[in-house]
């Protein structure tokens, strides 16, 4: 199996428990717990891989991501009550599964030989799209865009983190592990120290 498919799947698994525990705090039963997985988990990839054109779609091509992420929601279902704070693990694997899956995104545009700004825009996208389809879905506040927090920006940090270290010369699972790593310590930081960019603030319009 190679680093790529790996990161696939490790971002599936973790996105979908995410969906799962978004599908608790909504009191959503098995089959809404398994749909909002699924959704969160393969989202943000189906969206990179039509836009990239690569034909099968991942999980279409490999349909045990979809099992993957039907047996984390069935998992959570059984265990969610066990947990104090449904949303700080919420959060915290949110921040996880948006670094791997902005290092898998980044990954499999560089692997088509994509420009740049395409493989930075492939990592942002298979990283917040998932997660933007889960919250609205379930009438949750984006975490995509929740006032005060860095998320897109620690994706695109990631993203381009990846492209100039393989312009350098870096490996590219190296470059990956950079991008993951940089993602993570962004979002980390932000949800740990408040680190954040600018927020417009109104003023009253000149007379």
């Amino acid at each position: 199996m190679s680093g790529l498919a790996l990161l696939d799947y490790a971002s599936v698994l973790v996105f979908a428990l995410t969906g799962a525990l978004v599908a608790s705090r909504a009191q959503l039963d098995l089959v809404g717990f398994a749909f909002i997985a699924c959704l969160t988990a393969v989202g943000g990839g189906t969206v990179r891989d039509l836009l990239l054109d690569r034909h099968p779609v991942f999980w279409v091509g490999q349909p045990d991501y979809i099992l993957i992420a039907v047996a984390a929601a069935v998992v959570v279902f059984f265990t969610a009550h066990l947990v104090e704070s449904r949303y700080n693990w919420l959060v915290w694997l949110d921040s996880f599964a948006l670094s791997i899956a902005v290092a898998a995104g980044t990954g499999a545009a560089l692997a088509l030989g994509q420009s740049g700004v395409i493989v930075v825009l492939m990592g942002v996208t298979t990283g917040c799209l998932g997660g933007l389809m889960r919250d609205v879905v379930c009438n949750e506040v984006p975490l995509v865009l929740k006032q005060g927090e860095l998320y897109v920006s620690c994706a695109f940090t990631g993203a381009l983190v990846a492209v100039l270290a393989t312009r350098l010369g870096l490996e590219t699972l190296l470059a990956l592990g950079l991008c993951a790593l940089s993602c993570w310590a962004l979002r980390a930081g932000s949800l740990l120290f408040g680190w954040q960019l600018p927020v417009y603030k109104a003023r009253p319009p000149r007379s």
